[in-house]
């Protein structure tokens, strides 16, 4: 059963912006102050920095393949199910671990304003959330759009008032701890942008999601990119080191210095909001990843159930609920060095994806948007993140060690004998070492993939090219040559002699010139009977010569049908002139690997669909 497609943009861009306004802004500028000094400002730009390169390459992905999982889907696509399972699992914990960490930061300010054990009030908020989340996603979405405008607007007032109220002394030194630390900083706080991943994973539930997803995710990392460094420049400013440093409450601490203690009450209420609104979208999308691992055979079925009312995958959201509430009663640094080092990796397999898909040679993988500056933004990203993670110290690189070696064990034990086998990597190793590795498995389900995403129904056209007639030739030859392979090939089909078709398509040819452009042709011809119509594709590598043309042609429809079929001919006609005017429509042509993929080629190509 399919997922419901009910988001828009403003849900996209509240989903994000709010998943990564939270604990990052409300609780780690004063921990990630005592590691950096006021540089910790320059911390969470190069994090920023860092979450552009893998955002740009999810956009990319995610415009082409909008799958519920995410960065999972685009993994196993693209390195393979056993890579998957760990990315997919890896990043299902990393998500539900930032939703804790912001369930328990919203527990923290509560029991401060209210009182009460702060664990209780954890589990009580996430049985709220798995509760709004089981119902619908349109729901959950609704509750994040007013959830996030309230807590822009708040932030926004913060800034104002506390920018003339900064102290030029609090930034002195700037950097105490020298620059290591101002980088080791920036993967403590990364963290804070692990908002954008959970986008990704709810792409198959948002309408036009090749256009609207990457354009959310642009707004809300550029939003939020701003407003952490705005933030946190007030706040360094106002509160100095000697109190900031042991802040767990850092934002609401500078609004009473700002605004007094109604400016505290008012930014605590912002951090509860926010906590809210990370922990409401951690849910949502954390779930998606053991329902898309389920989907791919590589964890039990269970997962991957809808409730046939709600259009949600129940036992995946109930799963992710009992991880968050585990996760809870771990120590808050565990808890933040580990989703921070996961996600690091997360991003890191984000631009090696798009690397991969790219370099495979894989006909269908078409994404609506493209990263701009590539491969030079996916290299930044993937030493960046190296770095970033080697920086972090050797717990950070034990914690990731472990948990990938019990991605690959649930692979191993479960999953290993039931996964597909076709996968991007193999394209591009039988690529470079010319050897069959490969089948059509990927490329039919990139097909399928771009169907659903474009909203393409088949019509009759498509219906004719699925089941035409490929001729695929190596070398050279005349025109009448070719009419002559044509017409013996399609003879059966319109139940005509081969050399009555032949002569029909010289006689068309003499009558006028069937090359329309620069290397491609189209013959059509009337023949005898009715209702029937078929079309031929041909690809001749080294062309075929026409009559009185310099420019040999390599693409070629032959279209031959029935009289009472002319209105229908003129459609094909149309259709296929739309289609090859496509930029890319030559080198895609030239480059497939096999008459399928030829066919292809013409059905995702971009034309106007008749009923």
């Amino acid at each position: 059963m399919k997922l419901k497609r009910e988001l828009n943009l403003l849900d996209v861009f509240c989903v994000a912006t709010g998943a990564m306004i939270s604990s990052g802004l409300f609780i780690l500028p004063g921990l990630a102050h005592a590691k950096a000094g006021p540089a910790v400002v320059i911390s969470y730009l190069l994090a920023g920095l860092l979450a552009m390169t893998g955002m740009l390459s999810q956009a990319e992905l995610v415009s082409a393949m909008p799958r519920a999982g995410g960065t999972y889907f685009y993994v196993v696509r693209s390195m393979g199910p056993a890579i998957g399972t760990v990315d997919g699992l890896l990043t299902w914990i990393s998500v539900s671990l930032k939703s804790s960490f912001a369930l328990m930061g919203m527990a923290a300010f509560a029991s401060l304003m209210a009182g009460g054990n702060m664990h209780v009030i954890a589990v009580l908020f996430c049985l709220l959330f798995l509760v709004i989340n089981l119902i619908g996603i349109k729901s959950a979405g609704r509750v994040q759009v007013l959830i996030v405008s309230v807590l822009l607007v708040l932030l926004a007032f913060y800034v104002v008032r506390g920018i003339p109220a900064v102290r030029p002394e609090n930034f002195r030194p700037f950097a105490p701890y020298g620059p290591a630390a101002v980088f080791s900083t920036a993967g403590f706080v990364f963290i804070s942008f692990g908002g954008l991943i959970k986008v990704a994973s709810i792409a198959e539930e948002v309408k036009t999601p090749a256009r609207i997803v990457p354009l959310g995710m642009v707004l809300s990392l550029v939003t939020v990119g701003i407003l952490y460094a705005l933030v946190v420049y007030v706040t360094c400013g106002v509160l100095g080191a000697a109190q900031l440093d042991h802040s767990l409450t850092p934002i609401s601490d500078g609004a009473a210095v700002i605004m007094g203690e109604w400016g505290r009450i008012a930014l605590s209420v912002a951090a509860i909001l926010a906590f809210i609104s990370t922990a409401n979208a951690g849910i949502m999308s954390a779930s998606r990843y053991p329902l898309a691992l389920s989907r791919d055979r590589l964890l039990p079925d269970m997962f991957g159930r809808i409730n046939p009312r709600f259009k949600t995958p129940a036992i995946a959201i109930l799963a992710t609920g009992l991880l968050i509430v585990f996760a809870v009663f771990l120590d808050l640094d565990i808890l933040v060095k580990t989703a921070s080092t996961v996600l690091i990796f997360t991003f890191m397999f984000s631009c090696l994806c798009v690397i991969i898909m790219r370099e495979s040679g894989v006909q269908n993988y078409r994404p609506r948007f493209r990263t701009p500056l590539y491969p030079w933004v996916q290299v930044a990203g993937i030493a960046g993140s190296w770095l970033m993670v080697v920086n972090m110290g050797k717990e950070a690189l034990l914690t990731g060690s472990v948990l990938f070696a019990c991605g690959f064990a649930v692979y191993w034990l479960f999953g290993r004998a039931r996964a597909k086998k076709d996968f991007a990597l193999l394209h591009l190793i039988e690529k470079v070492a010319a050897r069959e590795l490969v089948d059509v498995s990927l490329e039919e389900e990139l097909k399928e993939i771009i169907r659903e995403r474009d909203d393409i129904t088949k019509d009759r056209f498509d219906k004719i090219i699925e089941d035409s007639v490929v001729l695929d030739i190596d070398g050279s030859m005349p025109a009448d040559v070719f009419f002559k392979l044509a017409a013996g090939k399609m003879s059966a089909r319109l139940g005509a002699d081969a050399s009555d078709i032949q002569a029909l398509l010289a006689k068309r040819e003499k009558e006028s010139s069937t090359i329309l452009s620069p290397g491609l042709a189209i013959p059509h011809i009337i023949v005898d009977g009715t209702h029937t119509f078929i079309i031929l594709l041909a690809r001749c590598r080294k062309g075929i010569t026409f009559p009185g043309k310099k420019q040999s042609v390599r693409m070629v429809f032959v279209i031959a049908g029935t009289r009472d079929e002319r209105n229908f001919h003129l459609r094909a006609l149309s259709a296929i002139a739309q289609i090859v005017q496509d930029p890319h429509f030559e080198k895609r042509w030239m480059t497939a690997k096999n008459e399928e993929a030829l066919r292809d080629i013409v059905l995702l190509g971009e034309r106007k669909r008749h009923d």
